[in-house]
């Protein structure tokens, strides 16, 4: 570990903030990114103007060629009052940069999108209020549980181990640069999620550092399901061993119809904080973010959940912006979190 960011938890700190408030997490990174229309030559950067391909859409690869623009987002969700802000890295894992042949920039961008979001937290944080930094892991674009041919149903793209070392490859960077926890997000297949929660626990051991763990599930329509099989309530007993900070939902629905999977939830994972982030409802392509509700229709929904007890930590996902995130932090700041057992 760099001298600079010395073994350190703050587990403690986080589990006595839960038990007095509901905190709140940011909106879309994506939505953000994707209203300012930027273009091809804007991605690449100086750095990166002779890239041999195109990389427009590398979210991820803003971080190293137009750092600004990931720093004004981040600060522009601290400006709306949230308490943690997750790194521009949903993306950036090796295998998931292999799509554009920016593989090897895997760790570099991991670290410098962790720096910026904790130079961001540094700048906003107060003795009255901290600011926190989770360092985001998404699911990749390839599944170990999914064939990608519906003719092989056998077939994989991708095995357990490859998995395993794209993750720690990311939390090893993601560490160095400052972050104060880690969040696996978008979980649509479990066997992808134990991976990186097994190179988590590699990465913690090596460092002799534990940090707060959030992990979030991605039911994926009205079966209740997420797309490798799994109920929301198995989802939990599949990956309570990790002992995270809070177990949650978030992504492909919008706060309406992912309520009875969170009240599933928060019944089976009694001993754990629950944290919600849905999208903006619908995609509705005629809206200025893409999603349909405005920040006061996710602000009632979400108020909605919080006065019934089920919120320990609530953000926002696609089509969410600093507005909605204003608007939620206002409508539940005056409700109870949720507590757990223990």
């Amino acid at each position: 570990m760099n001298s600079e960011h010395a073994p350190y938890t703050r587990s403690g700190e986080l589990v006595d903030l839960l038990a007095s408030k509901i905190l709140i997490l940011d909106g879309a990174m994506g939505t953000m990114i994707q209203r300012l229309k930027l273009t091809e030559a804007q991605y690449r950067g100086e750095r990166f103007k002779s890239f041999d391909r195109s990389v427009q859409g590398n979210n991820e690869l803003l971080s190293l060629s137009h750092p600004k623009v990931i720093q004004d987002i981040h600060e522009s969700y601290l400006s709306s009052g949230v308490d943690i802000i997750e790194t521009n890295t949903f993306g950036a894992t090796r295998i998931a940069q292999e799509d554009y042949k920016m593989a090897d920039l895997a760790y570099e961008m991991n670290k410098t999108s962790a720096r910026l979001a904790r130079q961001a937290c540094d700048k906003f944080s107060s003795p009255g209020q901290k600011r926190y930094v989770f360092g985001a892991l998404g699911p990749t674009p390839k599944t170990a549980s999914i064939s990608p041919d519906v003719n092989d149903p056998g077939a994989r793209n991708v095995d357990f181990e490859e998995l395993r070392a794209s993750y720690h490859e990311q939390v090893s960077a993601l560490l160095e640069g400052g972050v104060d926890g880690l969040i696996v997000e978008t979980i649509f297949d479990t066997l992808n999620a134990k991976a990186a929660l097994f190179a988590i626990e590699e990465c913690f051991e090596a460092t002799q550092q534990r940090l707060p763990l959030i992990i979030s599930g991605t039911v994926t329509d009205a079966s209740g399901r997420i797309l490798s099989g799994q109920t929301v309530s198995a989802f939990w007993y599949s990956v309570r061993h990790a002992n995270p900070l809070a177990v949650g939902l978030n992504c492909a629905l919008g706060a309406a119809l992912m309520r009875p999977y969170l009240q599933e939830l928060s019944q089976v994972a009694k001993e754990t904080f629950i944290c919600c982030y849905p999208n903006a409802g619908l995609p509705n392509p005629m809206s200025e973010t893409g999603f349909d509700e405005t920040p006061a229709d996710t602000s009632r929904l979400l108020h909605e959940f919080a006065k019934e007890g089920l919120l320990n930590i609530v953000g926002g996902c696609c089509g969410t912006t600093p507005a909605h995130l204003f608007e939620i932090k206002k409508s539940v700041t005056m409700e109870s979190p949720r507590r757990i057992l223990g």
